[in-house]
């Protein structure tokens, strides 16, 4: 049996592609199910930390907040949120809850001239005395700076998904454009987040989506030639910092990691198993000696649809196959859906807990 380590440890060991006590746990969910859990445990609403201690989650995820003045501004006439990069949101109602969903798409029909005049967060405007107060507070747990950089979805949160996969095929210089003005700025205040976490920053955190549920959604070359340049700076960045580096990957990504591997990222997150070619057998045996795993429990399976029982089989099998050899990290595919039941949560987190030793 291995000795006890603290969450920090545990964290480090695993996305290190080593063994520690046990499987870290991780937690991703929306509102609904944070409530559900939040009355389930008897934790304030407002305790976020009491609800990831009743978890025994492993990591902390933090950034340097931004203190404005407002990039841009509401539209609450039609509904309409608009962050600071400038992303239109409004809300769409379902079943079992409802979502922020992009809408509008202000820069679908941009120029360069215009791209290069849109209003973005200033670096010199995030509050970086709060990182060092979150480190201090936080200081046993493995803390991940998220940077996700994430071209597809930043840029098409802007410009829509059509036109943003044209702008990779075609070179279109108003997207390439979009894509270095808001990689430069997350490099920027990533770098300034991690000079003010004094080293105590464990994970730099990316992501991008590269693939549907059946197949790549862009080609290895277009990959090399816009994601790999400009995923290398963070990865590089993240390295200068002493950090492990994890990437988030949805869909059928696996097609990618060989090239993540040699770039130097340690790890990778999300792990859709019900997606080709990334299944925990396929994953474990094809990259198992080059890259840490995170994630794997589908929040589109049994954690959502299946009994008490789907779920612990799930999570037991799940554990039986990514377990060996250690590099992995136990947690959800994507944040926990609404849909998902309060006993099949708790079901998948006492699983990991009770199967996750070493």
């Amino acid at each position: 049996m291995t000795a006890a380590m603290s969450p920090r440890q545990r964290v480090r060991v695993a996305l290190g592609r080593g063994t520690p006590d046990r499987v870290p746990i991780d937690y991703d969910a929306n509102p609904g199910i944070h409530e559900r859990l939040k009355r389930h445990f008897g934790v304030a609403p407002d305790d976020e930390e009491g609800l990831l201690r009743a978890l025994c989650v492993d990591f902390r995820k933090l950034g340097a907040p931004f203190m404005g003045p407002r990039v841009h501004a509401d539209i609450p006439e039609r509904g309409v949120k608009v962050d600071d990069w400038g992303v239109h949101t409004r809300y769409i109602r379902h079943g079992s809850g409802g979502y922020w969903d992009c809408c509008d798409f202000p820069l679908q029909d941009a120029d360069e001239a215009a791209v290069a005049a849109w209003p973005m967060p200033d670096p010199d405007r995030f509050d970086y005395e709060a990182v060092r107060k979150h480190c201090r507070a936080r200081g046993e747990y493995g803390l991940c700076l998220l940077c996700y950089g994430d071209l597809i979805n930043g840029n098409g949160f802007l410009r829509g998904m059509e036109q943003t996969l044209v702008d990779l095929l075609t070179d279109e210089p108003a997207g390439l454009l979009l894509a270095d003005r808001r990689f430069r700025i997350q490099e920027e205040v990533a770098r300034r987040t991690l000079r003010a976490a004094e080293g105590r920053i464990d994970v730099l955190w990316l992501g991008e989506d590269l693939g549907t549920q059946r197949s790549p959604m862009i080609s290895m070359d277009v990959f090399r030639k816009h994601f790999r340049p400009r995923y290398q700076r963070l990865v590089d960045l993240g390295k200068e910092f002493g950090c492990l580096v994890m990437i988030h990957t949805c869909g059928s990504s696996s097609w990618a990691y060989d090239e993540f591997a040699d770039m130097g990222v340690d790890a990778v997150d999300t792990l859709q198993p019900e997606a080709v070619d990334m299944s925990p057998a396929y994953l474990k045996r094809r990259f198992g000696g080059r890259l840490a795993f995170h994630g794997c429990i589908s929040t589109a399976g049994p954690v959502a649809f299946g009994t008490v029982d789907d779920v612990v089989e799930d999570c037991r099998t799940t554990l039986e196959v990514m377990k060996p050899g250690g590099g992995y990290c136990f947690a959800p595919t994507h944040a926990l859906q609404d849909n998902s039941p309060t006993e099949n949560v708790l079901a998948m987190y006492r699983t990991a807990l009770d199967l996750g030793g070493y």
